[in-house]
């Protein structure tokens, strides 16, 4: 491997990056990352819990109990560019010319459905009057006013959406104005997540983002407190620059810009574990910034975040008896299979078979390493064939077997064995988790203790006309949380309400009634 100059050392000093850490990074491209060994899918029974309606009044009802000495904070990774979700109208623009075709001949020509559908039910976006307005007058044919319409939406001289991160774009149509997910988190928040009469929110945004998240708070604060009766107390970090990673050309040399300078590029989701390590709260909601839902569905999911939240307060309370027990007692061997079945049953921790052998003090170390860790309960969602990642229990090269969020990338697709455990799964992972980050002395956690390093991706793209491979961290809640205690519960669908695509916007759960 190429030796780093003095230039590349002053580059990654001002990144705030290790040389140690870069040529880990390039070591591991070179050995490749490999693919998880999945042991079966997790299913109710066998690592997803399902309530009844009478249990979840029960959980819900030891949430509202304990909360109230608790500090709450929902946690919404927030810096996703729109671009991604315009790109079927990226691609309109491209290839359209209204001067030289109809809309109904470019369909023919394309099979562009994407297009026909967006065109369809345009009137239905909870943007169509803001854009109409702008636009009024200055088209003679359908084909001209789609082509405007979507020009208006998305050049940077005009609305410009395609720059907006997802949390700042009109999601819902009210009577009265037009809602952001950003607005829609604050709404949320007020229903599980208040302490008092406030609220205490904290997203993760791209720093070029900073000025339009404050100025979108400031004009819509005093609306939000007035209709929930809650204030809000926002926070904002950025992902950091030191989280970035190295790309590497296809010989795993470090890949260098025209300028000479090294190429690197942002770490992905998981690097927001570094964000999420420097909050500081008893429990903390992780919510995706495009999943929001409308108000008639408000209280389904308000009754499913108390519900996990309720999970965490009592499997915590358990466990922080036993940690203390662990600490300040010598146990019997009743104890101490009391506490293995605990966390066997409820924290869905896995023991190897040298377990039973080892000496009492040996299993006592054992049955505190495993019982002091942050704890996650994630909401899963039963199987609809949307993309993402699935709960799985799977084995480490080690042979220690744990219950784990893994995404498909993770997954040798070409192992028949493995790809038939996958088609066995009946849930997904929405992204639905509440964090439980302190110990029983009431200390945080340091999270970064927690990551399992190997749980990465390599992916291949392009710069420049050239080909480069990239590595993303584990990601925030795979193998950034590998190493938490994990408790996977059943949670309803209509707690999923992604938009990927702005054609998502015209399902029947973004359209307010």
């Amino acid at each position: 491997m190429s030796v780093l100059s003095e230039t590349d050392l002053n580059q990654l000093e001002t990144k705030g990056i290790s040389k140690e850490k870069v040529y880990d990074q390039i070591a591991t491209f070179k050995e490749g990352i490999p693919f998880v060994t999945l042991e079966k899918a997790a299913i109710v029974g066998d690592g997803i819990s399902k309530f009844s309606d009478t249990e979840e009044q029960q959980l819900i009802g030891a949430y509202e109990a304990a909360k109230k000495d608790l500090s709450l904070l929902k946690f919404v990774p927030a810096s996703g560019a729109a671009s991604r979700m315009f790109k079927a109208l990226f691609n309109f623009l491209d290839a359209y010319q209204p001067a030289k075709e109809t809309l109904e001949a470019y369909f023919e020509r394309t099979g562009d459905t994407d297009l026909k559908v967006f065109t369809t039910h345009i009137d239905q976006f909870p943007f169509y009057d803001i854009v109409q307005k702008r636009i009024a007058g200055k088209f003679s044919s359908k084909g001209e006013e789609v082509s405007l319409f979507v020009k208006e939406l998305l050049s940077a001289d005009a609305l410009n959406y395609g720059f907006y991160p997802k949390g700042l774009l009109p999601f819902h149509k009210y009577a009265d104005h037009t809602a952001t997910p950003f607005e829609e988190h604050l709404k949320e928040g007020s229903l599980y997540a208040k302490t008092g009469d406030s609220a205490e929110l904290h997203f993760t945004i791209s720093e070029q983002h900073n000025t339009l998240f404050h100025t979108e708070f400031n004009s819509i604060k005093d609306r939000v407190s007035a209709t929930t009766s809650c204030s809000f107390n926002i926070g904002y970090s950025f992902q950091k620059s030191a989280t970035d990673t190295i790309a590497v050309d296809m010989n795993n040399e470090p890949f260098r810009n025209e300028d000479g300078s090294l190429l690197f590029r942002p770490g992905g989701h998981g690097a927001l574990i570094e964000n999420l390590n420097e909050q500081d709260a008893d429990i903390i909601f992780i919510k995706n910034i495009d999943n929001v839902v409308v108000p008639e569905n408000l209280d389904v999911v308000t009754r499913s975040k108390k519900t996990l939240a309720g999970v965490l307060i009592q499997a915590q309370q358990k466990a922080f008896e036993y940690a203390k027990l662990l600490d300040e007692a010598t146990l019997s061997d009743e104890q101490r299979n009391e506490i293995k079945q605990f966390l066997e049953n409820t924290l869905n921790v896995r023991f190897s078979n040298t377990f039973e052998t080892a000496s009492a003090a040996a299993q006592a170390k054992i049955l505190s390493d495993k019982i002091n860790r942050p704890i996650r309960v994630c909401g899963m969602v039963k199987n609809e064939g949307e993309p993402g990642g699935g709960p799985f229990w799977i084995v480490s090269k080690e042979g220690n077997t744990s219950l784990q969020i893994i995404e498909s990338a993770q997954i040798d697709a070409n192992n028949k064995s493995q790809m038939d455990i996958v088609s066995n799964a009946t849930h997904f992972n929405p992204v639905d988790l509440i964090c439980g980050i302190r110990n029983y002395k009431g200390e945080k956690y340091d999270l970064l203790n927690f990551v399992d390093h190997k749980q990465g991706f390599i992916t291949e793209k392009t710069k420049d006309g050239r080909a480069l491979k990239a590595l993303e961290l584990p990601g925030l809640w795979n193998g950034a949380m590998a190493f938490w205690n994990t408790i996977f519960v059943e949670v309803p669908l209509l707690t999923f309400n992604p938009v990927k695509t702005v054609n998502d916007l015209l399902k029947p759960t973004h359209q307010v009634k």
